[in-house]
């Protein structure tokens, strides 16, 4: 029996898409093409192989990317966002503008603290 089904709902959304990179590896799918796993370590530089293709799976294992290998030499594979990972969108882009704000509310706060600090 569930003591906060509320806080369990939350707790299983947040395991599916937060990590240090997971919402910027969606972010980058959601933008439409396929890409493959060079091109997103290239749009991620600090991330690590190991942690990209763990990131990678997890986000697979809860059905919101989809990995297509093509059978070819050298292998090719490529990694999209699903139809049921499109609906997590709305969910990023109201996080990144949240994210915008909280950045420019702290830099005016720190000038403000500045300000009163030379006044």
């Amino acid at each position: 029996m569930q003591k906060n089904p509320a806080q369990c709902q939350f707790v299983t959304a947040l395991d599916s898409i937060v990590g240090k990179w997971k919402p910027i590896i969606l972010y980058h799918l959601l933008q439409g093409k396929p890409l493959r796993f060079n091109e997103l370590r290239r749009l991620l530089p600090a991330i690590t192989q190991r942690m990209l293709t763990l990131h990678l799976r997890e986000l697979e294992e809860e059905e919101l990317v989809k990995r297509v290998i093509y059978p070819q030499i050298p292998p090719k594979v490529e990694y999209s966002i699903t139809e049921y990972g499109m609906s997590l969108s709305p969910i990023l882009e109201a996080l990144h503008q949240w994210g915008s704000a909280h950045v420019e509310r702290k830099q005016l706060g720190k000038e403000n603290n500045e300000q009163t600090e030379t006044d």
